[in-house]
């Protein structure tokens, strides 16, 4: 099976690494798949998105991710978010509070948290 060496950093810290499959990201030009020997890309990460990556175990990781830039070379991904917190870290019932915030930006933060937990929103 081919692979591709996949990063997901954010500001504070590395959240994964590993070889992957297929990556999904959410970009300032609309949802981009990256797979193996994909041709190199650089993108602009959405406020309140979501990474999906497939590891090569067959394992699916999601995270939520707020801003940032995705980096893609034929043997590389590169996720460099502001902030990023995986599905398995993220306070559901906090997220669902804050679906109720006045700030907009902070709403999306939490849409985002919720679909990357597997929540409806």
């Amino acid at each position: 099976m081919a692979e591709i060496t996949v990063e997901l950093v954010a500001v504070e810290r590395r959240l994964w690494s590993g070889k992957a499959s297929f990556v999904v990201a959410q970009t300032t030009e609309g949802e981009i798949g990256i797979m193996p020997s994909h041709e190199p890309v650089l993108g602009q990460l959405v406020e309140g998105g979501i990474v999906k990556i497939v590891t090569t175990d067959g394992d699916t990781i999601y995270a939520a991710v707020h801003g940032g830039f995705l980096s893609v070379t034929a043997e590389r991904v590169s996720i460099l978010a502001e902030s990023a917190e995986l599905a398995e870290e993220i306070d559901v019932e906090a997220a669902r509070a804050a679906l109720g915030a006045e700030d907009e930006a902070e709403r999306a933060r939490a849409a985002a948290r919720l679909r990357a937990a597997g929540q409806s929103v």
